[in-house]
């Protein structure tokens, strides 16, 4: 079995501790909700030192009860931890913490990994700031959803071509990941994960027009379902995730599209893929379309549904005469 961390690693880490065992390593972790609440529970698991902030507090002894070590205040951590993670709702919510609150109190030569789906133009910006204050923030969002997040087996796509500072990270992400992806330089994480979710909510919107096609013309759709599932028109969103209540047991359309990926989230997402389309010049043809389609559904009070509840929504969508 390998060493878990070089020694090189350990005497990096625990340089700026003062606790009693000088070889532990001390992680922050902020944003607890239902994705890093999870990911930081299992670095717990794992064995490493663990302290957590969230801006609600609500939680905080089913937190504790986990083996976090919790704070009242993020500047808490600074004495100890030179290594933290951020799992946070948007880009500006990222870019004003790192900026105001992290970038001017971490210890040289801290590390920031940010685990949020964020902007990758933001995402290199905050890069390039944090080197020349002698840190490194690394952009690593992550694929697979709470429950990988809660079975420690999720994809996290890493930004960062330093193969020293990929090497002092692997084994953490290894504790909440089961695939560690490489991506290149500052921002190709958040690049990877933008193209993926954009191509997935087009891919969804077809496979549910598909769908409600077949099911206007009269075709049973578990078999339509157990064709395209073999056919060329075979994706995740027809043989893992399908749309049809019924269909398939264990996702959020057999449970009245509840607990999934919510609209406002993949909306979010697709709006981060429309900016960067504006900023280098190109046009987002069939994304501007499917944007278009998942503002409906959030406007329509769907914000909270699964981004699969867009069959049900094609269906009740009368045509235009």
């Amino acid at each position: 079995m390998k060493q878990l961390f070089k020694p090189w690693l350990v005497a990096r880490f625990s340089s700026h501790h003062h606790s009693s065992n000088s070889t532990a390593l001390k992680i922050g972790f902020i944003g607890l909700g239902n994705m890093g609440a999870p990911m930081a529970g299992n670095l717990a698991v794992k064995g490493f030192s663990v302290m957590g902030f969230d801006a609600s507090q609500a939680r905080y002894p089913e937190h504790s009860s986990k083996g976090l070590k919790m704070v009242s205040s993020v500047s808490e951590m600074f004495p100890q931890a030179n290594l933290i993670f951020t799992m946070l709702p948007n880009s500006q919510i990222v870019k004003k913490l790192c900026e105001e609150t992290l970038f001017p109190n971490l210890a040289k030569d801290s590390i920031i990994i940010d685990s949020s789906t964020i902007s990758p133009l933001v995402a290199k910006e905050l890069s390039e700031k944090a080197n020349s204050k002698g840190l490194h923030y690394v952009d690593a969002p992550v694929s697979g959803g709470v429950p990988a997040a809660t079975g420690g087996t999720l994809t996290f796509m890493v930004g960062t071509e330093d193969i020293k500072l990929f090497e002092r990270i692997e084994k953490i992400l290894q504790a909440m990941g089961k695939i560690i992806f490489k991506c290149g330089s500052p921002g190709s994480g958040q690049i990877a994960k933008m193209c993926n979710n954009l191509s997935l909510a087009i891919q969804m919107v077809s496979v549910a027009e598909a769908l409600s096609l077949g099911k206007s013309l009269g075709i049973n759709l578990e078999t339509l379902t157990n064709v395209m599932k073999v056919s060329t028109a075979r994706c995740w969103s027809i043989d893992t995730y399908n749309p049809v209540p019924g269909i398939m047991p264990g996702v959020p359309s057999s449970r009245n599209y509840e607990n999934g990926f919510a609209c406002e989230l993949m909306l979010k997402d697709l709006n981060i893929s429309k900016e960067v389309c504006k900023n280098i010049g190109k046009e987002p043809i069939l994304g501007q379309k499917t944007i278009e389609m998942y503002e409906e559904l959030v406007k329509n009070g769907l914000s909270k549904k699964d981004f699969s509840v867009v069959f049900d929504y094609i269906e009740k969508t009368k045509p235009k005469k």
